[in-house]
């Protein structure tokens, strides 16, 4: 169990637009409501990176650029390009998709190599990765060879899902990620989180990000049962 504050909650969140039509007038709108709620960070598609950093401009909130998203089909010097170029447009944080691919064909070695170019990428600019697993079209057995080849090259967070296949986290992929994965590798859960009751949930289950667009209703749900037990925390 762990006490947390409603601002450790918030810091909890990578506030979410990653629609193929989201404007600047919708970037301005999800950095506002970032800064307001102190979130850890914007997750927005690539393109995108530049406008939120100049609008995340003096706070401590992340720019997080997804990669390769949301089929993960494409090479490895095309991530690896794409890594560079969003971190040259201010993106403090990756979010890659795994190539299912190579995957499904057995080719682990082809998925460790992609892994490790990108994190070590990531990692020579100082910059978090995280690795998009898309649990939703993975066996069990892939899920933790995944966690597996994870722990050996040690992204900062593995997650769950992109939010754009045919499902999104569940308790069950956490509590197996959390399971098989090195302490030293954190988990996220992303797809479909939209309510305070699941959202706390996965915090319980050992998730250290939680990826979702409700950040905003949920923090302002946790807020008003904090308030209405006279309470400034939560114990998880």
């Amino acid at each position: 169990m762990r006490t947390w504050t409603l601002d450790d909650l918030a810091r909890m969140i990578d506030h979410t637009n990653l629609k193929p039509f989201a404007s600047a007038a919708h970037m301005e709108k999800l950095c506002s409501e970032a800064r307001d709620n102190h979130f850890a960070m914007v997750a927005i598609n690539q393109t995108q990176c530049a406008l939120c950093k100049r609008l995340l401009d003096g706070t401590d909130i992340h720019v997080g650029a997804a990669i390769s998203f949301p089929l993960g089909q494409t090479t490895i010097a095309s991530k690896v390009f794409d890594t560079q170029d969003a971190i040259a447009n201010g993106a403090d944080e990756i979010d890659y998709v795994v190539n299912l691919t190579e995957l499904k064909n057995g080719n682990w070695g082809y998925v460790a190599d992609e892994m490790a170019q990108i994190v070590n990428v990531s990692h020579e600019h100082g910059k978090i990765c995280k690795v998009i697993f898309e649990n939703c079209y993975l066996e069990d057995s892939e899920k933790i060879r995944l966690c597996e080849i994870a722990s050996e090259v040690r992204p900062d967070f593995i997650k769950t899902s992109t939010g754009f296949g045919t499902g999104g986290a569940t308790f069950d992929d956490v509590r197996l990620m959390v399971e098989h994965v090195d302490p030293a590798v954190s988990v996220k859960a992303a797809g479909g989180i939209r309510t305070a009751d699941d959202f706390l949930e996965f915090i319980r289950l050992g998730c250290r990000r939680i990826g979702t667009s409700a950040g905003v209703a949920i923090i302002s749900e946790i807020a008003s049962r904090m308030e209405a037990a006279g309470s400034s925390t939560i114990e998880l």
